[in-house]
């Protein structure tokens, strides 16, 4: 993690903002495979932009584990590296005891999991298993208005080959992946890992407002069709759909853009995006259903018209019970422990047995800089690691 430290690291906005394709991570992928080599793994890139490190042949039901290196904008050090870095020190740990494990085991670095740059979370983990068509991923755009494909095309993919990969996902045996955790389950439980249960479902939604530009100074309020204000009331409603919901009920609206946004401008266009989560996916509709029907509401006191787009939507996810309970054993109870936050593992549990390991979080807060783990956690959560791709190798 030391070694990453200075990569990406975000001087506006606190933290770091590593996105697909860009310098910073792309940086990072040169880092994974050099430490990847350096302790004598074999390294491949899929068709998707997926990376994969190889301690033995590549082979059907291998042991896998890993996670992203991308970041949310100005996000923490250790959501997704994290993991990625505590399956490398758990590999070189196995391989300098001596190990000789009966499977092939891989760790993997998924390309896009934030869905930072593109929108679309865990794209790389979609697009391997069909979860997502290549002809949407390929056209889904950036801030500055650049595709999908045309990043992947200057990184030096084709974006032809994009798309669904049996190959690669016969390989994965097992998947079991670490991360740090995004909330305060720890905190309470006293533990410094726990094994994971499942995912809440949750969505992403782009709500564009169209009114009419004018000049802030001379525009009458009475004659103007502001954009702005329709959005400004759709965020006042994410908020009491929350709070009126069920209690794990959450809506959140963390970007808006205005268009052209200067200070002295009237927007014609406001877009917006909406995150919606809870632990049943009726309750997540609702909401859902009960922003938009305000946002449609304000649109029109205001003379302007808003159009609603779901740029995804990942349903509630339970990690194989079998494969938790034996972690569970392997490891000593930990305490078990659900979340809100979506993960590459979610995304692959509908394919094969899938398992999640958490790393304490002292702040209890992720996607910002104050997100942290401790030197002791972490190495705790080394330590469980190597037990499981031990064990669950053999």
């Amino acid at each position: 993690m030391a070694e990453i430290a200075a990569i990406g690291a975000d001087r506006t906005r606190g933290g770091y903002s590593r996105h697909v394709f860009d310098p910073a991570e792309r940086e990072l992928r040169e880092w994974f495979t050099t430490s990847a080599e350096r302790i004598g793994l074999d390294v491949d890139v899929d068709r998707n932009g997926n990376i994969w490190a190889w301690w033995g042949a590549p082979a059907d039901g291998a042991v896998v584990t890993g996670s992203h290196l991308d970041s949310v904008p100005g996000g923490g050090a250790f959501d997704g590296p994290l993991g990625v870095a505590s399956a490398l020190a758990a590999v070189r740990r196995l391989r300098g005891e001596g190990c000789q494990p009966r499977k092939s085991i891989a760790v993997v670095a998924f390309a896009e999991e934030e869905g930072g740059r593109f929108g679309v979370p865990c794209l790389g983990s979609r697009l391997l298993t069909g979860a997502i068509s290549p002809e949407r991923a390929l056209t889904l755009t950036d801030t500055d208005g650049t595709t999908f494909a045309d990043a992947a095309t200057k990184a030096g993919f084709d974006p032809g080959r994009f798309g669904k990969d049996d190959v690669a996902l016969s390989r994965i045996g097992t998947f079991v992946e670490l991360h740090v955790e995004q909330g305060r389950g720890l905190i309470d439980a006293g533990s410094p890992i726990a094994v994971g249960t499942g995912i809440d479902p949750h969505g992403r939604w782009r709500l564009s407002f169209t009114g009419r530009g004018d000049h802030a100074g001379t525009a009458a309020v009475a004659d103007r069709n502001d954009p702005m204000i329709p959005a400004a009331r759709t965020v006042l409603a994410a908020r009491a759909a929350a709070g009126h919901g069920p209690r794990d009920t959450r809506a959140t609206v963390g970007k808006l853009v205005p268009v052209p946004g200067g200070t002295n401008v009237i927007p014609a266009r406001v877009d917006l995006w909406l995150d919606s989560r809870a632990t049943a996916t009726e309750a997540t509709r609702e909401a859902v259903t009960a922003i938009t029907d305000a946002a449609r509401a304000a649109a029109n006191d205001e003379g302007c018209h808003v159009e609603v787009t779901e740029e995804s939507w990942s349903g509630p996810v339970s990690f194989d019970a079998r494969l938790r309970d034996r972690l569970r054993t392997m490891l000593n109870e930990p305490p078990l422990l659900p979340t809100g936050a979506g993960h590459d593992a979610g995304v692959l549990a509908a394919h094969v047995p899938t398992a999640m390991l958490y790393v304490r979080n002292p702040t209890g807060i992720s996607h910002s800089p104050a997100e942290h783990a401790e030197d002791d956690d972490c190495e705790a959560g080394v330590d469980a690691l190597a037990e499981v791709l031990r064990e669950v190798s053999l």
